[in-house]
């Protein structure tokens, strides 16, 4: 049994897990799972820079993480950076910041391996239960991941989509107007025109969304009045349910978004976004299974993703 903390830090949120993992007997308990918004990718896509008041959020929130893990006794910890800081120029600023909060570089780890990291958390718990080959999706702030496989992954590609980055490239008006929206729909379709030529989205049997956004559009479409990890976790949508929840969020107001009782404040303004980025994965996976002979009907979500991964990666170490 080894102690691990696994921290996530994405464009939007960064998230800690401290779990005890037993590899021989291949299981992975929780002890913390928290989450915290910083928007770190705060700016990023548009200054190719992290900004001042950005990486103090993350380093703050780092700081905190590093005492939770003091007090549980963490005996490794493994910090994985993505989006906004790959594409930062002063990221060495955010490396020197993490090390000196938590004593542990962070690696800023590139697409193909985010994809990796996030099929293994999901897949863990859903392979017992689902028929592969599964498509992996993990809706980021920043990037999307798209990995297919059934015991391991056998195809990936990062899409330089996401809900902060959409947002703050195409989505300003509240709510969005219809040329914000078919602006970004098109970068949407252009982006999954190159995953669709590296992963054979036709071969999916199995549809998987990951994080944030797709969580809360989950809670959405099972009209949750709280936010509920246990009804979340292993839900199956109709694509019907998972498309019309999507459409709704996108053309809420903001502050009709924040009403909604499950809505965590930091995803407000860029739910949208996510819901659309999902939507346009949804009908373009439907698509290509179609096209394949077969029909995709449903899509799962799951609550166990990349931070999942990354404590399993940190205990093998």
């Amino acid at each position: 049994m080894t102690r691990v903390a696994a921290i996530d830090c994405g464009t939007n949120s960064i998230r800690l897990l401290v779990a005890d993992v037993d590899r021989e007997a291949g299981t992975l308990v929780d002890l913390d799972r928290r989450m915290e918004v910083v928007r770190l990718g705060q700016g990023v896509d548009r200054t190719g820079r992290i900004a001042p008041e950005a990486l103090e959020r993350t380093l703050d929130a780092a700081r905190r993480y590093a005492a939770v893990c003091d007090d549980l006794g963490v005996e490794t910890v493994r910090f994985v950076a993505t989006s906004a800081s790959r594409d930062a120029e002063n990221r060495d600023d955010f490396v020197r910041g993490v090390r000196d909060a938590l004593g542990v570089d962070p690696e800023v780890v590139e697409g193909t391996e985010e994809a990796a990291l996030s099929f293994r958390g999901a897949t863990g718990v859903l392979a017992s239960r689902l028929p592969g080959p599964f498509l992996v999706v993990d809706l980021g702030g920043g990037s999307t991941e798209v990995v297919l496989g059934t015991d391991a992954p056998t195809a990936a590609f990062s899409m330089d989509v996401g809900c902060v980055r959409m947002t703050e490239r195409h989505l300003r008006s509240d709510p969005p107007t219809a040329d914000e929206v078919a602006a970004a729909v098109a970068d949407v379709r252009a982006a999954l025109d190159e995953a669709a030529a590296v992963v054979p989205f036709g071969d999916a049997v199995t549809l998987v969304g990951l994080a944030g956004s797709v969580t809360t559009i989950t809670a959405h479409a099972l009209g949750l009045a709280q936010y509920d990890p246990s009804r979340i976790d292993g839900a199956v949508l109709t694509l019907d349910q998972t498309v019309a929840a999507c459409d709704d969020l996108l053309t809420r107001t903001r502050e009709e978004r924040a009403a909604l009782g499950f809505m965590h404040p930091g995803r407000v303004d860029v739910i949208g976004a996510g819901a659309l980025v999902w939507r346009e994965v949804v009908l373009r996976v439907r698509d290509e299974v179609a096209a394949a002979g077969r029909e995709l009907t449903h899509a799962v979500t799951s609550e166990h993703d990349i931070l999942d991964g990354i404590a399993w990666s940190a205990a093998e170490r």
